[in-house]
């Protein structure tokens, strides 16, 4: 069923990345996302995320999981 939305603006890739950039915007868990994502390293999910490298990673160390 057709809703009005182009497939290559909105396609998987898409609503991975953005849904990953919600929950580390509310939640401001890297590790979580990260292990959400299932990257192996927290600098891919820094790099995927698009955020300060530094930012990230003092955050991520804050975390206890």
């Amino acid at each position: 069923m057709a809703i009005g939305l182009r497939p290559q603006d909105h396609g998987t890739y898409s609503l991975r990345r953005t849904k990953a950039s919600l929950i580390y915007k509310q939640t401001g868990n890297l590790r979580a996302v990260q292990i959400m994502l299932g990257h192996t390293k927290i600098e891919t999910t820094v790099r995927y995320l698009g955020v300060d490298v530094e930012d990230a990673l003092m955050l991520a160390e804050g975390m206890e999981i």
